[in-house]
C-alpha cells in the first residue's frame, strides 16, 4: 500500500498519519522530509519539507531578497531594528507630540501626594515665573504652579504657626513671620487669580 505523498502541504496540515514519515517535497526523492525550508518571504505561505541534501541545495539558492529594489532591501533591514513595529521620537506619543512635554493627570492621583501635574488640555499654560517671585513662593513653601486660593491659605496656616503668641516671643519665629509677610504682600502684586 502506497503513503499518501504530502507535497506542498502547509505546516498546520493535519498529519495523516503519525508513524508514516513526511516524504522529501523534491521531485522524485522518496526520502523522509525533516526539514523545513520557506516558500517564500511571507511565512504565511508556509514551508517545504526536504531531506537533508536537498534542503541544503534549496537553502544555497534561496535568496530573501530576490526581486527587491536596494531601496526596498535597506528600509526592510532599518524596519528589523524595531522589528518591523511602529516607532515615534521621544517626547511624542504616536505622531502627536506632547502639549509643553507635561504630564497629564485628569484623576488628580498625584495632586493628592502633592505633585501638582502640568495644564490640562484647553487651559492655559502657566506664567512664567520670576525669580522674585520664586523666592516669595519658597518662603510660602509653595511650588511655582499655585492659585491664589493656594496662597492664601498656606499663609493663613504659616502665620497661625509662626505668630509670636503661638511661639513665647521666639526672635527667629518673629523673624520667619516678617518673610512670610513681605512674601505675601508681594505676590498678592504680582496679580494671581
Amino acid at each position: 500500500m502506497a503513503r499518501p505523498r504530502r507535497n506542498g502541504t502547509l505546516d498546520h496540515a493535519p498529519a495523516y498519519d503519525d508513524a508514516a514519515p513526511r516524504l522529501c517535497d523534491h521531485p522524485d526523492c522518496r526520502e523522509a522530509g525533516e526539514y523545513r525550508a520557506p516558500r517564500a518571504r511571507d511565512p504565511a505561505m508556509g514551508h517545504y519539507w526536504f531531506c537533508l541534501s536537498h534542503v541544503r541545495l534549496y537553502n544555497a539558492a534561496w535568496d530573501f531578497f530576490a526581486g527587491m529594489s536596494q531601496a526596498e532591501i535597506e528600509a526592510y533591514q532599518r524596519g528589523n531594528s524595531t522589528w518591523h513595529r511602529p516607532t515615534w521620537r521621544l517626547g511624542a506619543v504616536g505622531s502627536e507630540p506632547v502639549a509643553g512635554g507635561e504630564w497629564f493627570d485628569p484623576f488628580d492621583f498625584m495632586a493628592e501626594i502633592g505633585i501638582r501635574p502640568g495644564p490640562r488640555p484647553g487651559e492655559p499654560a502657566p506664567k512664567p515665573v520670576a525669580p522674585a517671585e520664586r523666592e516669595a513662593l519658597a518662603d510660602l513653601d509653595l511650588a511655582p504652579i499655585v492659585t491664589l486660593q493656594d496662597i492664601k491659605a498656606r499663609y493663613k496656616q504659616l502665620v497661625k504657626r509662626y505668630h509670636p503668641d503661638a511661639n513665647g516671643g521666639d526672635k527667629s519665629a518673629e523673624e520667619r513671620l516678617k518673610r512670610i509677610n513681605q512674601a505675601y504682600t508681594f505676590l498678592m502684586s504680582c496679580g494671581y487669580t
